[in-house]
């Protein structure tokens, strides 16, 4: 048996959604599991509503995710182009062979004509299906049309009957042809239709399977019927569930961002946006791992596991898969990571990265497991960085009361004298203080949290005081204090 065929083939009318960003991955998973190959297909035919801009925002989204082609643009292939609107040739010659096969034929009805029938049939509460008037029309009358050049598409001859396909996530699906007007495949102004020119550049391209959204369910019919009267193998095919927003509707613009570049300009890290998108409507199978990188993926993946019942995008578990991987990085990658935000924020050195990188990895390191973002680390690594902080009200109204304030003072001179300035010291010197004025050891280390940070939370407060230092703990214990008694 041939190894399987997939492709992505995306409209460049807008940037890579989340949407196709999870069925471009999970062609992806399925090429790279099975050994088989992944081709990138533009499906530019809009041609008013397709850019290059957009065609650079999808490459840009799919490289960003790591996702490659083995054919496609920028790659080339034995089955080029891989642009459809450089292969109109192909789809006009495949749409005369149908004619001549006896398997399509011409239309000349007009729009205004097609429009007053459908009007007629709505009125009077039905539906309409287009009545075949062109089929009827002999020979001559074909002739003659063509000869004074009248306008006119090319319909597909639907035959009696029905259309099924066993379906790789929903099992047996059928349709009754008598439901599926004489549908076009060639306009009236020579362009395919979306029906014929993805089935000629499948069967051009030798696609094997079609790993799609459900929302192309209904197309399918209309599309195995075209492969069959192209005398073509029929694709297997494989519809996904839709991912839908927390109010259980399609997913849009409205629940938040929806293209990549926006979760990728935000902060996220694309090995935890791939992980997320995987598991939505796909199950990993036995066990209770969630955390995944993209072999692990691709080791484990099967168009078994994915599930019939829509996804619903969960913002607040998309962060926890961020926090995850943030943890999975090295804290040299990290930094590699945070200086372009640093430096905008103001708060980069170059001694980060010279003589004082293993001290400025020391803070990533405590930071990181608490990040959900990049961009966290940066907001709490202020402390560490910046030569003053900004005091939150509500932390001071909190936990710097006058009783406890007052013993600031005494804490400096007690941490001035602890030597090495490491936890273990600090925290004995604090702790000593707090009991000899018969406090609770947890006030005083609240209000020196918020001393030296200016907040109320922060990683464990005496690793904090190890990395800040010395000189800027005595300082900011000096200056909270004035800040209580003024």
């Amino acid at each position: 048996m041939s190894k399987p065929r997939v492709r992505f083939a995306p409209s460049p009318t807008g940037y890579l959604h989340v949407g196709g960003a999870r069925t471009a991955l999970f062609n992806w998973l399925f090429a790279r599991h099975t050994g088989g190959t992944f081709v990138l297909r533009i499906e530019d035919t809009d041609r008013e509503r397709s850019s290059w801009d957009m065609v650079s925002g999808i490459v840009d989204g799919l490289r960003w995710l790591g996702l490659d082609w083995d054919e496609g643009p920028d790659v080339g292939g034995p089955h080029a182009p891989y642009f459809q609107s450089e292969r109109h040739d192909r789809h006009v010659m495949r749409a005369e062979r149908l004619v001549g096969d006896g398997r399509a034929y011409y239309c000349y009805c007009e729009p205004d004509e097609l429009n007053a029938k459908r009007q007629r049939a709505e009125s009077s509460g039905g539906a309409w299906q287009y009545d075949r008037t062109c089929l009827a029309l002999s020979p001559s009358e074909i002739a003659r049309r063509e000869v004074v050049g009248t306008p006119r598409a090319i319909r597909f001859k639907v035959p009696d009957g029905a259309t099924t396909f066993d379906d790789l996530v929903h099992g047996p699906i059928a349709f009754d042809r008598s439901t599926i007007e004489d549908f076009v495949i060639l306009r009236s102004d020579g362009h395919a239709t979306y029906h014929l020119s993805v089935v000629a550049d499948d069967v051009d391209m030798a696609i094997t399977h079609v790993i799609r959204g459900d929302d192309h369910i209904s197309n399918t019919p209309k599309q195995v019927l075209l492969y069959e009267a192209l005398d073509s193998a029929v694709p297997r095919f494989g519809h996904v569930p839709l991912i839908l927003g927390p109010d259980k509707k399609r997913l849009s613009k409205r629940h938040g961002a929806t293209s990549l570049t926006e979760y990728q300009e935000a902060g996220y890290l694309p090995q935890a946006m791939v992980n997320f998108l995987a598991l939505l409507g796909w199950s990993p199978g036995s066990g209770d791992q969630e955390v995944f990188d993209l072999g692990e993926l691709v080791g484990r993946f099967s168009l078994d596991g994915i599930s019939g019942g829509n996804a619903v995008f969960n913002q607040d578990k998309l962060d926890w898969f961020n926090g995850q991987h943030i943890g999975r990085l090295t804290d040299t990658d990290i930094a590699k990571r945070l200086e372009p935000e640093l430096r905008a924020a103001g708060l980069w050195r170059d001694e980060f990265a010279g003589a004082r990188r293993e001290w400025f990895e020391r803070v990533i390191a405590l930071l990181k497991s608490r990040a959900r973002k990049l961009s966290h680390i940066v907001e709490q690594a202020r402390p560490f960085l910046a030569d003053a902080i900004t005091f939150d009200d509500k932390a001071v109204a909190k936990h710097l009361a006058p009783e406890v304030a007052t013993l600031l003072p005494e804490l400096a001179a007690a941490f001035g004298s602890v030597e090495p300035f490491e936890e273990d010291g600090l925290e004995r010197a604090l702790r000593e203080l707090a009991e000899e004025h018969g406090l609770n050891a947890a006030k005083l280390i609240h209000a020196t949290r918020v001393a030296i940070t200016g907040q109320a939370a922060s990683p464990g407060l005496f690793e904090v005081l190890a990395l800040v230092g010395r000189e800027r703990t005595l300082a900011r214990l000096a200056t909270a204090a004035s800040l209580v008694s003024s």
